[in-house]
């Protein structure tokens, strides 16, 4: 067997590739780089235009950049910190009051290497409410983060992470369990 990418195929309709491009040569570069404070707001609503589903109060720092603003749904009170990468050839969603912090990369596609024409494949990503996902962190294809659950720097994130947890490392697994102090 030998593997032979000139007969690796897209999956994308040329209306899709069409859409990209617009989407990735035209509209984004416009906003991407806006200052603070109206920059978020406005990415948000050029988003909104693309197809994003965008609850209220959201705010998405500059040099961020998304793949497919059709794949992406965010909740109320999502915070998108600076330069994030989300690259959602599938559904990426992000429950309320979630934090994804600076340089993370949330990736949905991957490579099926076992094919001799290493085709693209993706899965979604749902990230819970109440969640924090620090610097750096990559979440990859197919993962669940459950609701509270906070992510350390520079993590890993290959498989669900539990409710309610603190979880690192390179792959990321549970350390212990998050406890909220009470409001005084």
């Amino acid at each position: 067997m030998i593997i032979d990418l000139t007969r690796s195929t897209s999956p994308f309709s040329l209306r899709e590739k069409a859409l990209r491009a617009l989407w990735t040569y035209f509209a984004w570069p416009l906003v991407s780089r806006l200052p603070r404070p109206f920059g978020s707001t406005v990415r948000v609503l050029v988003l909104r235009f693309f197809g994003a589903h965008i609850g209220k109060c959201c705010l998405i720092e500059s040099g961020c950049f998304v793949w497919i603003p059709w794949n992406l749904e965010l909740s109320d009170y999502v915070a998108i910190g600076r330069a994030v990468e989300i690259y959602n050839y599938a559904r990426i969603r992000i429950e309320r009051m979630t934090v994804v912090s600076q340089y993370c990369y949330l990736c949905t596609g991957t490579h099926d290497y076992t094919h001799p024409h290493m085709p693209l494949t993706w899965s979604d990503i749902t990230i819970g409410s109440m969640c924090w996902i620090a610097a750096g962190s990559w979440v990859l294809p197919g993962v669940d983060i459950g609701d509270g659950t906070v992510v350390g720097a520079r993590s890993l994130v290959t498989k669900n992470l539990p409710e309610w947890t603190v979880c690192a490392g390179h792959p990321c697994v549970p350390l212990k369990v998050r406890h909220l102090q009470p409001i005084v």
